[in-house]
């Protein structure tokens, strides 16, 4: 059967089911809607269950016509951890008092963030918030209204055109629109671009500078491609050589890929805690107790307590622990052939941009050994093949 929503919050207790007629004590708890989930039958004389707390005291009457006899084996949910803190008047006392000292300090400012500042340093914004009365630890009731502290800030720092402030629970931020400056360009030396590899050009665009090669020209390492001198022997003038220049490169890699691949896939087995959130402390409530599992992957998910559009410093955690199990998969020589050119053509356009093109490729040799394929690859590759050279007095070509 399903498990309810919420069982957790109503109470739920896991019961051992033991004589009597249980085949028709299940049928009777079905009819009259109790539920119960997790039903577990041992040779027709053993059941166990779990059923939610208010619908366990509904069983009497059937165990009575049926002649079961019931037996409580775990208790789980909040009723019972009700129960066990007002057994303890201390710990209960100190908890309301820690709860309530938090709503209290909800009510502070505990952080100040500027956002949108490039130029303007942090610290200076942090300093003229603080003259206005925004700083960490400052009681909320205390803070001018949003848009008074955004006009004072903007008086207070010239060089912004606009200045917001908002908040957030205890949080405020500064957010930053600075004036529009005129762009600087930076200050190029000199300089050649010269080829990175041996390569044949395919393209070449020279924005400043003089090309010296042509294309379908094999060009080699370190060669000139566009030069950064202009003029002749006795006038020559040095400027910063620009342009984009591409070529055909020839690259070998050596690929190997496993036949034997490893997966991790969910048993569908789990393990869950849950905790109340104060502040930067987590109180665990229940899920006590190591996990079982050897393998596991662990779900977090955090829920804050918010009232209005105030996010307050406390809430409910929950972590789940997923049991995971390994899992092989013997692959073909096919599959692994594609995948290894697959990752090869990855590495060079993530190694050369996206501008890259692979052009052809070819496998040179290919062999299966110790549960593995080995390739040699031979790719041909128009990409980019200028690189900067900056120029030294009295350095020519």
């Amino acid at each position: 059967m399903k498990q309810p929503s919420l069982y957790k919050l109503r109470g739920a207790v896991r019961i051992r089911v033991t004589g009597g007629d249980i085949e028709t004590l299940i049928n009777t708890v079905a009819e009259q809607g109790l539920e119960v989930w997790n039903l577990r039958a041992h040779d027709g004389r053993v059941a166990e269950m779990n059923i939610l707390l208010p619908h366990f005291f509904k069983l009497r009457p059937v165990l009575k016509r049926t002649g079961c006899r019931v037996k409580v084996t775990h208790r789980s949910g909040f009723p019972f951890f009700a129960a066990r803190l007002l057994r303890r008047k201390f710990f209960l006392g100190g908890m309301l008092f820690f709860v309530a000292a938090l709503f209290v300090l909800s009510s502070m400012v505990w952080d100040v963030e500027v956002k949108g500042n490039v130029t303007i340093p942090t610290d200076e914004v942090l300093a003229a918030a603080k003259k206005e009365g925004v700083y960490p630890f400052q009681w909320g009731f205390r803070l001018q209204s949003q848009d008074k502290l955004s006009r004072q800030l903007a008086l207070a720092l010239p060089d912004v055109t606009w200045i917001g402030v908002s908040k957030e629970g205890t949080t405020i931020t500064i957010q930053v629109v600075e004036s529009a400056q005129p762009k600087r360009e930076p200050l190029l030396n000199p300089r050649h671009l010269i080829s990175k590899s041996d390569a044949v050009v395919t393209q070449i665009y020279a924005e400043q500078g003089r090309p010296v090669v042509q294309k379908d020209m094999r060009v080699k390492k370190g060669q000139v491609l566009i030069s950064g001198i202009l003029g002749d022997e006795e006038n020559t003038k040095t400027i910063v050589a620009k342009g984009e220049v591409r070529g055909l490169v020839w690259r070998e890699y050596q690929v190997e890929v496993p036949l034997v691949q490893k997966h991790n896939t969910m048993t569908g087995e789990s393990k869950e805690r849950f905790y109340m959130v104060l502040g930067k402390w987590a109180i665990q409530l229940w899920g006590y107790g190591s996990t079982p599992f050897s393998s596991f992957d662990t779900e977090s998910n955090h829920r804050p307590l918010t009232w209005r559009s105030f996010t307050l410093p406390m809430g409910w955690l929950t972590e789940k622990d997923l049991e995971t199990r390994e899992h092989e998969e013997q692959q073909t020589i096919e599959w692994a052939r594609t995948k290894g050119l697959e990752g090869a053509r990855n590495d060079i356009i993530a190694k050369n941009g996206k501008g890259t093109k692979i052009i052809s490729e070819k496998i040179l040799h290919e062999k299966k050994e110790n549960g593995k394929v080995y390739m040699k690859v031979l790719f041909e590759v128009e990409e980019s093949i200028a690189e900067e050279l900056p120029l030294v007095h009295s350095q020519g070509e």
